[in-house]
């Protein structure tokens, strides 16, 4: 399991997706059976873009920076940000079954509505490793192309055939999704450490009791 913390006071973020569309989906999360919202700030939304790689660190701060002098595009920023999540979490939930048709039209339609408006320059940048990622640059709005890296990183499952590999963790108290990358496609659980974990010990404490 992939843990990020970008500050002392604030808990770590979960990066067990496989895909950034997916990570996000994972910041409306839960611990110990209640849900729990990971970016309930713009401040938070820019660490997890920043825990992501989305941004750099000087970018990053100068979101920051940015949001104190227009708290209303911050703002405004964060409620499409949630917009799109739950139109995302809808597609990875639903969209792989031959039930999901509405869900995938939903988030089509709300994926196509942000790209059709995106205005700004795409830009390939290397990164601290050594390779390479695709970045884009806003032009004009300084919050409005945040979220194009997670709709394009949906656009990319959509296309590569992935969305049939999209699983929901199989702890029914978790809201996790990942995408399955086995070479057997039996993936269960979002994390073995934790959710993984739990379930192995509850199966060991019904075979003791049994």
């Amino acid at each position: 399991m992939a843990l990020r913390r970008t500050s002392s006071s604030e808990p770590p973020f979960v990066l067990v997706g496989g895909r950034l569309w997916l990570d996000f989906v994972n910041t409306d999360d839960a611990r110990l059976g209640e849900r729990v919202e990971t970016i309930a700030s713009f401040e938070r939304y820019v660490d997890w873009l920043a825990a992501t790689g989305v941004v750099d660190a000087d970018r990053a701060t100068a979101l920051q920076r940015r949001a104190v002098e227009q708290p209303s595009g911050a703002a405004a920023a964060l409620v499409e940000a949630r917009r799109m999540r739950a139109a995302l979490r809808s597609l990875a939930e639903q969209g792989r079954s031959d039930s999901g048709a509405r869900a995938r039209e939903h988030a089509l339609s709300e994926i196509n509505r942000v790209l059709g408006r995106s205005a700004g320059t795409r830009r390939v940048e290397t990164t601290d490793a050594g390779g390479y990622a695709r970045s884009f640059v806003a032009v004009g709005d300084a919050f409005g192309g945040l979220i194009i890296p997670i709709v394009e990183s949906a656009v990319d499952s959509l296309v590569n055939g992935e969305l049939a590999r999209v699983r929901s963790c199989a702890d029914r108290r978790c809201p996790r999704v990942f995408v399955d990358v086995t070479r057997s496609h039996t993936r269960r659980w979002c994390d073995m450490a934790t959710c993984g974990n739990r379930a192995k010990a509850l199966r060991s404490r019904r075979k003791h009791r049994a």
